[in-house]
């Protein structure tokens, strides 16, 4: 999904957390904290999202328990963030994420350690399943001799030896 297609589908905060609850409880809301699922929304008009929970007597939201919990980044600049991070070809600076999405360098750098780091959990590897296909990776590396003793990892192996 590009840049666009996350603008035009999530054009304000209200539209990234219907989104958002949509994905992560569907029809059945439920409280991160207890797991009770008898919930109600809150009335308060001026928080968006809220819940309360009649279980454990908790108020909560949809990003509580996740990456964007406690942000005070706005969930559209969030998502696209991980739109930029995903279609990178090769990596992703936070001084050039920071830029495009007019934020600070320490900022999108928290940002992209919450994203990597939430790529790199059990819940990431749900989502590939089945056919993954992989453009332009490089295994391997290129032998320099035994008396470097290292791998330059330059591209692919052309005499099949591994470290």
């Amino acid at each position: 999904m590009n840049l666009l297609n996350i603008f035009t589908r999530y054009p304000d905060q209200e539209a990234c957390i219907e989104h958002f609850e949509r994905v992560r409880w569907g029809d059945d809301p439920h409280c991160p904290h207890c797991g009770s699922t008898h919930v109600a929304r809150k009335s308060e008009r001026q928080k968006i999202g809220r819940w309360n929970c009649h279980g454990c007597k908790s108020s909560f939201n949809v990003l509580s328990g996740t990456i964007f919990e406690k942000t005070r980044v706005p969930l559209q600049k969030w998502f696209m963030a991980i739109g930029l991070i995903v279609n990178a070809k090769k990596s992703l600076s936070s001084c050039q994420l920071a830029r495009d999405l007019d934020l600070t360098q320490p900022t999108a750098w928290y940002m992209q350690q919450r994203i990597r780091a939430q790529m790199a959990t059990k819940q990431g590897e749900i989502l590939l399943q089945g056919i993954v296909e992989a453009d332009e990776t490089y295994l391997g590396g290129k032998w320099l001799g035994r008396r470097r003793g290292f791998y330059r990892y330059w591209g692919p192996s052309h005499t099949g030896r591994c470290p």
